[in-house]
């Protein structure tokens, strides 16, 4: 009876050779069968009444192949990328999918990731300049102390993206969402972020001189202790948005009250917050 088993187990598992999970499955389902069938037998049931019970008794099989299979295939799919230190300028990575990379150290100058899923990975300390990242998925990637310079993020998923302590003059950030991302200790000088809305982001710290975030969309983001000197946020919203200076800094109130908040529209915690520090209010509205 244990070639019986053996044939039976053989055309289930026939589609599937070659898939190591799948073969240790068919391995200890096998062992399984034999001492249900031995049991049945020792019951008194005859041979072909004892299979039938024993491979009645392990349910729907071929669907619990498939499943294993298709996670196991799923998992061999997942490679870890690991260019760290790597000299790759003006590489081609659109549409790769690299969860978890590491590109740390590496030069990646006018690189294209376009559309590429990138979740989790890490730049630090990399040349990324004039790279392209349209479309890209940058959840919880690390873009911190590096040269990020005339990069470009157009449609990027921005989530938990990490751009702290980076140079990002001439960056381009144009019709995203950035949620809750860190671009504290950042320069910022000549960024551009158009049409964006900035929800939970840190900016910290950073030096945002001159910045344009006109009509633009801030949700419980910080500016604490950040450089404001004639900032633009020209019909903005602000809603529970901090800006914590430096205590008894002259230089940080100095700045506050060139920031122009024309026609920007704000909560009253906010409104309540810029005005203990003397900013230009005049032509906003609360709501």
């Amino acid at each position: 009876m244990n070639e019986k088993l053996t044939s039976y187990l053989n055309s289930v598992f026939a589609p599937y050779d070659g898939v190591k999970s799948v073969t240790e499955l068919k391995s200890d389902l096998l062992f399984d069968l034999e001492e249900r069938y031995r049991e049945l037998k020792a019951e008194g049931k005859d041979d072909e009444t004892a299979f039938a019970l024993t491979i009645d008794s392990i349910g729907d099989i071929e669907q619990t192949v498939i499943e294993v299979a298709n996670l196991s295939r799923s998992l061999q799919r997942q490679v870890v990328t690991n260019l760290k230190a790597s000299n790759l300028p003006q590489s081609d990575f659109a549409g790769v999918t690299a969860h978890k990379g590491n590109f740390s150290s590496s030069v990646l100058q006018g690189s294209d990731f376009t559309n590429a899923d990138l979740a989790g990975s890490s730049f630090h300390s990399s040349n990324v300049r004039d790279a392209i990242f349209d479309g890209a998925n940058l959840t919880d990637c690390n873009f911190s102390t590096l040269d990020l310079a005339n990069g470009r993020f157009h449609k990027s998923i921005l989530v938990r993206t990490n751009f702290s302590k980076s140079w990002l003059a001439g960056a381009k950030f144009l019709n995203t969402r950035l949620m809750d991302v860190n671009l504290s200790m950042a320069y910022l000088r000549e960024t551009t972020f158009q049409n964006c809305i900035f929800d939970g982001a840190d900016f910290s710290k950073s030096d945002l001189g001159g910045m344009c975030f006109d009509g633009q969309t801030f949700i419980g983001v910080k500016f604490d202790k950040a450089g404001l000197h004639e900032v633009s946020f020209k019909g903005a919203t602000l809603r529970n948005v901090s800006f914590q200076g430096f205590p008894l800094s002259k230089k940080y109130y100095r700045a506050i009250k060139t920031i122009n908040f024309e026609g920007a529209v704000m909560d009253k915690l906010t409104y309540a917050s810029l005005k203990g520090l003397e900013a230009d209010l005049s032509k906003v509205t609360v709501r």
